[in-house]
This record gives structure tokens, C-alpha cells and sequence, in this order.
């Protein structure tokens, strides 16, 4: 991962890049660390979060019970994150701000996957729905009750535009937060993240760094789980090369092997394709700025168009054999119906949820109560929904 002769271990900030002096500063005014810059500050309230340790027991796609091995919410943050460092370090941006987003990335997402928040949008269509993104935000800006003189984790106006806008802009022009989803558009209210530009840099290296993560550790659990084989995966664009030069070099390598290798080279690749044609667009495009970034038509940091079309091929693939894989499926379906279930139940028994969350749910009308309900079961990780279920509905627990 070396493309052009440049040091992976670059520690020269570019004009471009997030700048901690400059930051635009926290919605609560605060006294600032002596020993760390505003950005280590919120990449360190972000580790330091109950919603972030509960990733622990969060599916990524498997659920917690089924293995010790494959990944979960947390483990993917913590593999993103890696990525993202080394290549904000490559690229000459902020890496502290690149590390911070993307370990916040998944702090929305409820239990279960996918299908935890396929099962609360469902519930949720007539009260505004539900969106992880959204989520995140109102994790860090409200349900983070940790400090005295504020809710949420006081981050900076930076990170949480880079939270907020990590896939791109929200809305089409300045001031329609009518499209946004409820959540931001109630934050909306607060502070303005400027959701119709492009997100600074550090969240573009972020969102792509979660991409090259989650399709190449995807390929990792799904040929470990047996869900799918090598020999599948050889026509494939972007893998089946990849195999074949693995398979090429070490014959006689056992299988466990062959995976590890087969995707630590598709992250070089990815990355390699990555650094290429960012470099090309910061050539074109000339950002001079933060501020410059951020006024773009389009992103400055992305794969190329052949990689995006292999991308989406494997994405294809994993979908079909692994995301609709009938071990998955039924572990989805029910995952659907314990969703549904604590939510019915607790929007009409508000009197069996925790008695700090009765307090909130005080003179809560229709709307509110299924929101703040929505709050506690995305909260929770899999392993607790799982238990809670069990509790509430078995008749002899």
C-alpha cells in the first residue's frame, strides 16, 4: 500500500485537512484540554460512551451467540478506524478527526443489523421512521447522559457534521431540513451541520474506509461460516484475481490461511485504488480548504469507476448467498419479531420499561412515547433484547 513512492507514515497536515485551531467549536462552551486537541477530545468521548461499548454485543451479521470469531459492531469500528488513520496519515489530513468518525460511525445501528432497523422502521413508519445515521446523532447530541452540564458528548460542530454527512449531503439546498430525517431535523433546530454540502474530508476517508471494511471482513465471515466457498467466489471481479494469485503463490496453503490473505490483499487493493484516484481528484479539483472541500459538486476522496462496478458486484454476491442465506434469514426473522414485539409492548406498558425511562415517557404524547420507546430498544445489544424478551413473554420466567 505504497502507490507513488509516498511514506505510510506521511505526518504532513494538508490546507485541506480538518484543523483543530480552527474548529468551529461545541454547542456548550466548555474549558479545553491542555494535553489533547478538540478532535482527540471527541474521538476520546466517543470510546469513553455506553453506546459505543455496547457494540460489543451488536450483530454485524451474525448474532452474538453464534460464534466468537466473527465480527461484531465493535470490531468493525475498531477495523474502519484502522483503515481510516492509515489512510488520513497517507493523505496528509487530520487523522485524529478520520479516527473519531470512525468509531462513531455505528453507534446508531440497533441490535440485531439490518434487520433490527428494517423491524423499527416498520413500527416506526407512522412516527417519522427510523434512520441509524439519524440515531447517531441523537445518541451523541442527547442520550449520552454521562456529564453535568450537558446531554449527549458535546462534540465538536466538525465531527458531528462528519457523523451526520459521512455518505454526502442530506438535503439538496440550504435551509430544507423538512427532508431530513426527524431525528436531524429535530437537531436541525439546534445547530446547523450545513446538510446540503459535501462532508470535510476526514468523514469521506471514513465512509469509504467503512466500505473496503465491511465488504472485504464480510467475505472473511462468510467463507469461515461456510455460507459460501472460495471456489464461489472465483468469478468474481474483485476477489477471484485476488485467489488466484494466492492460490498461485502458496498451493498447498490451508484454507484458514487462504482467507486471511485473500482479504488483507483485497484492503491493499481497495485502498491502493483509493489513494489513486483520490489523488487525481485533489489534482483537479484543487481544494484549498476545509471550507473548499465542503463546497464541492461531488466527494473528493473515492475508488475509481472500475472499482466501484467490482464493488457493487460483490456486494451483489454477499447479498444473495450470505444477507439471504436461509442460517442468516432465520435468524433475521426472529429478530424482526422481538423488535416488534417490545416495541407493542411497551408502547402500551410504558409501566414495564426501566423507572428512569418512565420518568421521560411522563405527559409524552402518541408520537414522542413511540420515539423515546424506539430510543431504549436500539439501545440495546443483542444478547440484552434477546433476554428481555424472554423475560417479558415467558410466563413461567
Amino acid at each position: 500500500m505504497n502507490p507513488e513512492g509516498i511514506s505510510q507514515t506521511t505526518t504532513a497536515i494538508v490546507d485541506y485537512a480538518s484543523d483543530p485551531a480552527s474548529s468551529r467549536g461545541r454547542l456548550f462552551d466548555e474549558t479545553e484540554s491542555q494535553t489533547r486537541s478538540v478532535f482527540q477530545r471527541d474521538r476520546d468521548r466517543i470510546v469513553h460512551s455506553s453506546a459505543f461499548r455496547r457494540l460489543k454485543y451488536k450483530t454485524q451479521v451474525f448474532v452474538y451467540h453464534e460464534g466468537d470469531h466473527y465480527r461484531t459492531r465493535l470490531t468493525h469500528s475498531l477495523e474502519v478506524a484502522q483503515i481510516a488513520r492509515s489512510l488520513a496519515r497517507v493523505l496528509g489530513t487530520n487523522e485524529d478527526m478520520a479516527e473519531a468518525l470512525a468509531l462513531a460511525h455505528d453507534l446508531g445501528h440497533p441490535p440485531f443489523g439490518h434487520a433490527g432497523e428494517d423491524a423499527l422502521q416498520k413500527v416506526m413508519e407512522p412516527y417519522g421512521g427510523f434512520d441509524h445515521n439519524g440515531h447517531a446523532v441523537r445518541i451523541v447530541t442527547q442520550l449520552e447522559a454521562r456529564y453535568a452540564d450537558f446531554d449527549g458528548l458535546n462534540l465538536t460542530w466538525e465531527t458531528l457534521e462528519g457523523l451526520a454527512k459521512h455518505n454526502g449531503p442530506l438535503i439538496a439546498k440550504s435551509g430544507d431540513t423538512s427532508k431530513l430525517p426527524w431525528a436531524l431535523a429535530e437537531y436541525a433546530s439546534r445547530q446547523d451541520l450545513e446538510w446540503h454540502t459535501q462532508p470535510g474530508i476526514e468523514a469521506q476517508i471514513a465512509a469509504l474506509a467503512d466500505d473496503i471494511a465491511y465488504n472485504t471482513h464480510d467475505v472473511d465471515d462468510g467463507l469461515r461460516a461456510g455460507l459460501f466457498s472460495v471456489e464461489d467466489l472465483q468469478e468474481q471481479p474483485l476477489v477471484g484475481p485476488v485467489i488466484a494469485e494466492v492460490t498461485r503463490k502458496y498451493p498447498n496453503l490451508e484454507k484458514g490461511r487462504v482467507i486471511h490473505e485473500t482479504t488483507r490483499r483485497m484492503i491493499d487493493r481497495m485502498v491502493d485504488d483509493l489513494l489513486t484516484e483520490t489523488r487525481t481528484r485533489i489534482d483537479q479539483f484543487q481544494p484549498s480548504s476545509a471550507e473548499s472541500v465542503r463546497g464541492l459538486n461531488e466527494p473528493v476522496v473515492a475508488l475509481s469507476r472500475d472499482m466501484m462496478e467490482m464493488n457493487r458486484g460483490l456486494k451483489a454476491f454477499l447479498f444473495e448467498r450470505m444477507y439471504r442465506h436461509p442460517r442468516v434469514n432465520r435468524m433475521t426473522n426472529k429478530a424482526s419479531r422481538v423488535i416488534q414485539d417490545l416495541f407493542k409492548l411497551f408502547v402500551l406498558e410504558t409501566g414495564l420499561m426501566p423507572v428512569d425511562w418512565q420518568r421521560k415517557l411522563d405527559n409524552a404524547d402518541d408520537t414522542d412515547r413511540a420515539r423515546m420507546v424506539t430510543d431504549y430498544i436500539a439501545g440495546m445489544t443483542d444478547r440484552f433484547a434477546l433476554e428481555e424478551h424472554r423475560r417479558q413473554f415467558d410466563l413461567y420466567e
